[in-house]
This record gives structure tokens, C-alpha cells and sequence, in this order.
């Protein structure tokens, strides 16, 4: 992300809360549970589903109130009173050869419409009691497990706890809404029906074959004469009888053909193009004094994945790779692929770098690359060049001055024998500049590019300026005649070229945070309309140059959501 006088903003579309299946009950009784068994998968599968043990609420504005006889269970915040549920399940010994592969908290709701954000959250202390419980002694909330985005009139709110829930044991969870002035009712366990529940799935270990039966014994068979056995020939080797014969039907498999049941590994080629997925990485703590690397390892603890790529910055006679970014590369546990940018033309203008005027520093990192980094690494000229466009001709900041200027420090570095820099051209997501006649001219030429990136966000305002999901980011437009989308030209136009999101990001809604994580929450489903893509570098900032947030914690949901995001198989690309 680079200083521009441009905002850019935007957001996404309402997510649909999840809806609870209907299950077929029987009258078995297990653990203390009711046993409901899918139809499908009635020889493996059963759930086990378990009632609150004990539920209740706090209530700030009367901190000695006790609701354990309350037929209510409330959550949010109403005319300056807060109030959080807590629910606690013992999940008693699992039928003999079963282990859990899913559980569920499933909540009812009262009369009183639902909140657009509801959290479910860990609570370390099992020791409270729902007959004693007040806010003077409620246990503390933990982190978030999950969220729900129910719609108001919605009957049955459903949070996925199969990451706390994996065998017997005591659980305890809060339920909290982030609603300025409204408040979530559900059921209790006093309720007549529809009460708190836990519903655990379990799987049953597959059986072990029975043993054969032995046949009955019967009288022997008077021998046969003895055939004549033939005397072997010395020169013919004895087959062995614990090797099988090959069955001369069956095709001899070619040992070159991959096995199609062993799962592919994904690596990168030569121009870190993965053979499947997709990079995944971030630049991490933008527009602070944090150092790029402890950032990043920050960012990577908190989005649940390490980085296949670490993302920096880099302007005029800055020499790179520096130590500390060439330890985050080599990092033994951990490789990582560096991805920089650099403003070689810093203090001066795209046409006196395409002239040479800027050679001696073209020259000096040259040397500096060749002495210390041997690794394949991403590098971008002047990232989003658009904004910094006079097309005034003789600024020397034209789109052609741009092309050029590209061109000639790709050539320069390869001449000087830099041979382990694959070079990207980033634009600047924003409709604006895709309309201008000058666009196109920005393009350097495909001899010279090797990726094409995008720097692109949305805001999470409904209503907003680029509010929409992951679709709008790579592919807004406002006049389809004059430029289709970003994603549609590069496929049009460059298809040859693999397009990574070089950044991109979701800014917060102060006013509803739960936008964001609602934005979120549709990455990856959308992510599949584009197999181009190709890298995902997300740009975390906890305040941009317009005062944004981008931080992926930016709310408990959002962070929640965006490790959804990250714990995605189709990020794992091996890059060492």
C-alpha cells in the first residue's frame, strides 16, 4: 500500500445464518444423552445430543441478580446493560469404539427478534453454578469460537464447536452479541421444550473382519498314485512361491503415471507459479513502527498459517534483501518467498530511469542480490503506479514513461546477471483509472512481466463506496465498455499470466464490525470463480493512510472468519 490521495472503500453482502438440519430421533438412550442416528450413515455415525446442566445469565446494571429460574437466556447490550449467557454440557463416556468428528451448540430463539451478530466464546472455569451465578461472580469470557449471522426471525442459531469438543468432558461457553443497543433471547433449560443443546457426532472405529469359519473335518481320500515329477532344468531358476503370479490381463503399471490416490503436493516452478493452490502471505504491521518481520510472525500466529510469502517494501538506494528478510526466508521450520517492491525511481521520474539516469543504483543493487540471495523472489517496480500519473506529455510520469521505466530496470538487472527475480506489475484496484484512455499504456510488455498483480480492497459499510465482496475487488468496473473488470482483463488480454492479489484487504465499520467478518466469511466460496489467482498477500494495518482498519482482529468475529480463511487446504503450497 503505497500514500495516495485516492480512498478506497467497500464492503459485502448480508450472510445467511446457518440453518440445523432435520435429524431422525430414536428412543435409544446413551451417556445420559438422546442417541439420533442419520439415516445415511446409521452403521457408523451416531449424535448424541445433551441438555445444558446448567444455564443462566449476567446482568451488569444488577450485578447480585440471579436468573437460574429464567426461562430466558439473554445476550447483548440494552439501554446501558450488559448482558452475557453462559451454558455449560458434560459430555459423559462415548459409546465404546467411537470418536467425536463434529459437535454443535444449538440455541433457540425467544420471542424477541434476533441481533444481526451473535458469538460464541470458550470459558475456561467450569466451577460456576447456574444457581449462584450474577455478574459479581461470572466466570471471564475467552476467545471467540464462533459466530453466527442470523437473520432476525431466525428459529435456531447453530455455532460449530468441533474444535473445543473432541471427547468426554465438561464445557463451558458464553454467548455475546456486539449490538449497540440490542439483545439476543434464547430458551433455557427451564424451558418446556426447544432447551439448550449440545450436539456431539461420533464415528465408529470400523470392525475387524470376523474370523473365518473353520470347515467341518472329513475323512481322508485314499491317496493317488504318485504323478511323475519331471527333473528341473539347472538353467531355469526356481520361481519363488511367496511372490504371486502376475495376472498376464491385468496392464503392468507405468512407474512414471502418478498414483491418483495419493494426494498431489503442491510446489512452485521457476516463476514461482505453484503446480496447484495458492501462495498465501501478508504485509504485515503497514504504517507502524513495528519491525516487518516481528509483524509478520504476529500476524502469522494470529491468522492460525505461517506465510509462504513475506511481504515488504522498498525505495531508492535501499540495497536488498536485507538480514532480516533473508533470515524470514531461510528460516529452516518455516521458508518463506520474499515478495518486495521497490520505488527505483525515487527522487527523480519514470523517464530519466528509462533514460539511465538512475543506472548507478540499478547497478548497485544488482551487485547486492548477486553477493547475498541466490532464492527465487518476487519484485515490483513502483506498485500502483496509476495514482502518480501526469499524462501531460514531457511530465515524465506518463503511463508510456511507466512502461518504459519498467522495462528498462527489468533489462538492466538481468544484463548486470540478476537471474532470481521474478518481476510483477501491480496496479491500483479503483474504477476510476481503469477508465482513462491512458490504462493500457501502464502494461510493460509481457517479455518483461512475469506476474500480474493487484492491489484492491473493499470496506464493510453497507451501502458504501465499493461495498461488495471478493468479486467487486477483482472485478469492479463502471463502464463493462470501457474496461471489463481487472480479473477479466488479465484473462482477456494476459492469460498467459498467473495474477496474484499482491494486496488486498477488508476495512472496518466502526459503527457494525460484524460487517466485516461477514465479508470475510465469503472468500472463499467466491474464490473459486477465479483459478487465475494465483497469490493472496493481504496488507494488515491496524490504521491506513485514510484511518482505516485492515487488521485481520480488527473484531473477534472478524478474526475468526479470517482464520476460517486461512486453515483452507488450498493455501498449502511447498516453496522449499
Amino acid at each position: 500500500m503505497t500514500v495516495r490521495t485516492t480512498t478506497r472503500f467497500g464492503g459485502v453482502r448480508r450472510a445467511a445464518a446457518r440453518v440445523l438440519l432435520p435429524v431422525i430421533a430414536t428412543s435409544t438412550a446413551l451417556a445420559g444423552a438422546m442417541c439420533v442416528v442419520s439415516p445415511a450413515s446409521a452403521a457408523s455415525t451416531q449424535v448424541l445430543q445433551y441438555t445444558a446442566s446448567d444455564d443462566a445469565y449476567s446482568s451488569s446494571s444488577r450485578p447480585t441478580y440471579n436468573t437460574a429460574s429464567s426461562q430466558r437466556l439473554v445476550a447483548g447490550r440494552l439501554d446501558g446493560n450488559t448482558t452475557v449467557t453462559y451454558v455449560k454440557f458434560t459430555v459423559k463416556n462415548l459409546p465404546t469404539g467411537t470418536a467425536v468428528s463434529g459437535a454443535e451448540v444449538v440455541l433457540t430463539r425467544d420471542e424477541h427478534r434476533l441481533p444481526g451478530t451473535v458469538r460464541l466464546s470458550k470459558v475456561a472455569s467450569n466451577s460456576w453454578s447456574e444457581k449462584t451465578l450474577t455478574a459479581r461472580n461470572d466466570p471471564a469470557v475467552g476467545s471467540v469460537v464462533d459466530v453466527a449471522y442470523p437473520k432476525a426471525d431466525t428459529t435456531k442459531v447453530v455455532f460449530d464447536v468441533s474444535g473445543v469438543v473432541k471427547a468426554a468432558g465438561t464445557y463451558t461457553f458464553a454467548v455475546t452479541s456486539p449490538a449497540g443497543n440490542d439483545v439476543a433471547r434464547f430458551r433455557s433449560s427451564e424451558y418446556v421444550k426447544d432447551r439448550p443443546a449440545l450436539k456431539v457426532t461420533v464415528r465408529k472405529a470400523t470392525a475387524p473382519s470376523p474370523e473365518p469359519t473353520q470347515p467341518a473335518p472329513t475323512q481322508p481320500t485314499p491317496p493317488s498314485p504318485e504323478p511323475t515329477v519331471p527333473t528341473p532344468d539347472p538353467t531355469v531358476p526356481t520361481p519363488d512361491p511367496t511372490v504371486p503370479t502376475p495376472d498376464p490381463t491385468v496392464p503392468t503399471p507405468d512407474p512414471t503415471t502418478p498414483d491418483p490416490t495419493t494426494p498431489q503436493e503442491c510446489t512452485v516452478d521457476a516463476l514461482l507459479v505453484p503446480s496447484c493452490n495458492i501462495l498465501w502471505g501478508a504485509a504485515a504491521g503497514g504504517f507502524s513502527e513495528t519491525p516487518r518481520d516481528q509483524a509478520l510472525r504476529e500476524w502469522e500466529a494470529k491468522s492460525g498459517r505461517t506465510s509462504t510469502v513475506y511481504h515488504t517494501y522498498h525505495r531508492g538506494d535501499e540495497l536488498f534483501p536485507t538480514k532480516a528478510e533473508i533470515a524470514m526466508a531461510n528460516d529452516p521450520a518455516n521458508p518463506r518467498v520474499l515478495s518486495i517492491n521497490w520505488k527505483v525511481n525515487y527522487g527523480s521520474k519514470w523517464a530519466g530511469v528509462a533514460k539511465g539516469e538512475q543506472d548507478a543504483r540499478i547497478d548497485r543493487l544488482a551487485a547486492h542480490i548477486k553477493a547475498n540471495y541466490k532464492d527465487k523472489f518476487f519484485l515490483t517496480f513502483h506498485h500502483e503506479p496509476e495514482n502518480d500519473v501526469n499524462d501531460t506529455a514531457g511530465s515524465g510520469m506518463t503511463a508510456k514513461d511507466f512502461a518504459s521505466m519498467f522495462r528498462h530496470t527489468v533489462q538492466r538487472l538481468r544484463a548486470q546477471g540478476v537471474d532470481n527475480a521474478v518481476f510483477v506489475v501491480a496496479y491500483m484496484g479503483i474504477e476510476k483509472f481503469y477508465n482513462q484512455p491512458w490504462w493500457y499504456d501502464l502494461y510493460p510488455g509481457d517479455d518483461v512481466v512475469d506476474w500480474i498483480g493487484l492491489d484492491a480492497y473493499v470496506a464493510s459499510q453497507p451501502g458504501g463506496y465499493h461495498y461488495g465482496t471478493l468479486t467487486d475487488l477483482v472485478n469492479r468496473t463502471t463502464d463493462k465498455a470501457k474496461f471489463p473488470g481487472f480479473y477479466n482483463w488479465s484473462q482477456t488480454f494476459h492469460a498467459n499470466k498467473p495474477l496474484m492479489l499482491s494486496e488486498w484487504g477488508v476495512h472496518e465499520y466502526a459503527a457494525d464490525p460484524s460487517q466485516k467478518a461477514k465479508t470475510l466469511s465469503t472468500v472463499l466460496t467466491e474464490l473459486d470463480k477465479f483459478p487465475a489467482i494465483k497469490g493472496m498477500f493481504w496488507f494488515d494495518t491496524a490504521k491506513d493512510q485514510n484511518g482505516s482498519d485492515i487488521r485481520i482482529d480488527s473484531s473477534p468475529e472478524s478474526l475468526v472468519e479470517f482464520q476460517k480463511i486461512a486453515a483452507d487446504p488450498r493455501f498449502v503450497v511447498r516453496v522449499r
